[in-house]
């Protein structure tokens, strides 16, 4: 190992496989290795790879072919794919007859062996394959987080729903909760270096603690998090429309850390298309529990997911789709195409719809979410808001960015705002997805040194 310095990891997918990366590179950093600023200076490239949709594998591919050149720079690097591509059956085995180069093959479950797989990989320099299924994670890792402000910790990992069109159970097993006493514990430690803001992770994070026994339900554990000193703001993804009960609502509106933002995925509008789905709830029942979202908690912004082109969607119901941006008026969507995942009872179902079909229906629902988006975002002109600052602009160093407790996007001008301060701002520009305005003051009280 003495001749690898520098890694690079390359994420693909969720918020959990973010999450993954930091763990691997906590590994890495943990072994002396060091990140790179670009791939093609490292001796390690890992690619944590996704498997919701078919445009993520064909990405995966196109990527390791770039990567072979490196390969054939550098013989003695390390080259490593990770995460739920390589779970699916039978995936492991062709990749690694298509790429042998590839010296290390990983699922999501042998994440706490990363160490001893590595150094198996290192030394032996043959390929090496883990994808075996089961609990193959450890309970707490040593994670090198990718930011100084907020950060993620997984309350479980797997999922038991089996949505007919998901992967996700099939490649991250079944639902398994951590013990809240260790969510909290890491919890503390993330709020004693400095990180103000958190964001639970799981699968369906409603359904928490229903594995265990002697387990707070997921709204008692969020009141079990929100005295923890130094945390200023709590999110949590992703909530199952199914699980999302009134004392759940009742808890954010009662806990002032708890952000006002509400992703409630709805993914269909038809009837017939959500049982089709295997969602477990109706239309109805989708809008009677955002009408009791806005009823407790008036202030909250809501988003959602769309896939379109599901097996069997007829015009009538992507219109009861359409439909469903009228009456709820989300606040934004993330909308995707119906891709067929080998495996799921989706991928077998007849009434499979052209590609030309699909993306029309996909252009004309973001055209119209565009235009809610913009009309609500219009609404908070002249408006003050509060923002937890995240540091200078991706896109314009002349400005910060921020988030309100409603995740809505700001950017703003200023001399000196601290990452991870609340400030004030007065919003003077509206688009679609992200606000402009003007710093006003920031809270003194909550101005802070990073301690990491």
């Amino acid at each position: 190992m003495e001749n690898l310095k520098k890694y690079f990891i390359y994420t693909m997918g969720c918020q959990m496989n973010l999450y993954d990366s930091e763990v691997l590179a906590g590994y890495l950093e943990s072994m002396g290795f060091i990140p790179a600023s670009v791939e093609e200076e490292a001796d390690i490239l890992v690619l944590n790879t996704c498997a919701v949709r078919q445009k993520a594998e064909e990405k995966v591919f196109s990527k390791l072919g770039m990567w072979r050149a490196h390969k054939e720079s550098k013989p003695k690097m390390l080259m490593i794919l990770w995460g739920c591509m390589v779970q699916q059956k039978g995936k492991a085995a062709y990749i690694r007859k298509r790429y042998p180069y590839i010296d290390l093959i990983g699922g999501p479950h042998a994440l706490g062996r990363f160490p001893e797989l590595f150094e198996e990989a290192t030394i032996a320099r043959t390929p090496v394959i883990a994808v075996e299924e089961g609990e193959g994670r450890s309970r707490v890792f040593s994670v090198k987080r990718e930011d100084d402000v907020f950060a993620w910790v997984p309350i479980s990992y797997g999922c038991n729903n089996f949505c007919s069109y998901c992967i996700v159970p099939y490649v991250r097993g079944p639902e398994k909760s951590r013990p809240s006493a260790e969510i909290i514990s890491e919890i503390e430690s993330l709020a004693d270096s400095g990180y103000r803001e958190i964001t639970l992770l799981g699968q369906n994070v409603n359904s928490y603690g229903k594995d265990l026994s002697d387990t707070p339900d997921f709204a008692d554990l969020l009141r079990k998090i929100t005295p923890i000193q130094g945390l200023l703001r709590i999110r949590y993804m992703t909530s199952h429309p199914r699980d999302f009960t009134v004392k759940m609502i009742q808890t954010v509106a009662q806990e002032p850390k708890i952000c006002e933002h509400f992703h409630l995925p709805l993914q269909a509008g038809s009837n017939r298309i959500l049982a089709l789905m295997n969602r477990g709830y109706t239309r109805e029942a989708y809008l009677e529990l955002v009408s009791k979202i806005r009823e407790i908690v008036p202030s909250c912004s809501i988003t959602t997911d769309f896939i379109v082109g599901f097996p069997g969607e007829k015009e009538k119901d992507f219109r009861l789709t359409m439909d469903m941006l009228e009456k709820v008026r989300f606040d934004a969507a993330f909308t995707f195409i119906y891709s067929p995942r080998e495996g799921t009872k989706a991928a077998e179902m007849p009434g499979q719809l052209p590609a030309a079909e699909k993306r029309a229906r996909l252009i004309l629902l973001n055209k119209r979410q565009a235009e809610i988006s913009q009309e609500i975002n219009a609404q908070l002109l002249g408006t003050k808001q509060e923002i937890l600052v995240e540091g200078k602009s991706k896109t314009d160093p002349n400005y910060y960015s921020g988030r309100t407790r409603t995740n809505k996007i700001i950017h703003f001008q200023c001399d000196n705002a601290h990452a991870g301060s609340l400030v004030t701002v007065g919003i003077n520009e509206a688009k679609a997805w992200t606000l402009r305005g003007e710093y006003i003051s920031a809270d003194t009280d909550k101005i802070f040194i990073f301690k990491k």
